[in-house]
């Protein structure tokens, strides 16, 4: 019997080599790949994964920058895509059933507000 509250006995924490930490962050940098399927291809925890990445972040920008110097961190202009227009604005169809009898509504898009307000105070 175990007296020690809080410890399932039999479990160990696992070690892992600095090579398959590294290896498996560099699977996850490929394009495509998510960091979950990565983990769970090696049967590692998502987040366990993502501490390594982040660590490994750290450790390589620290390798590439002078100790002391100033993290290069900035804006980065992106290009801005119009939306395209739309050539001819649908208009707004209403129909409505009762029995054997229906009535369809058509109604112009560039004039939808009106369209509600008028459905609005005739369903009243």
């Amino acid at each position: 019997m175990n007296t020690k509250q809080g410890v399932v006995p039999g479990r160990r924490r696992r070690r892992y080599s600095a090579e398959f930490k590294a290896k498996v962050v560099e699977e996850c940098r490929l394009p495509g790949v998510s960091m979950a399927a990565v983990a769970l291809a090696n049967g590692l925890n998502a987040n366990l994964l993502r501490r390594w990445a982040v660590e490994h972040e750290g450790l390589s920008a620290s390798a590439t920058q002078p100790a002391g110097a100033p993290r290069q961190e900035g804006f980065i202009a992106l290009p801005v895509v119009a939306k395209p227009q739309p050539t001819a604005a649908a208009d707004v169809r209403i129909e409505l059933r009762r029995g054997a009898m229906t009535v369809t509504i058509t109604w112009p898009a560039q004039a939808a507000g009106e369209c509600a307000a008028w459905l609005c105070e005739w369903l009243r």
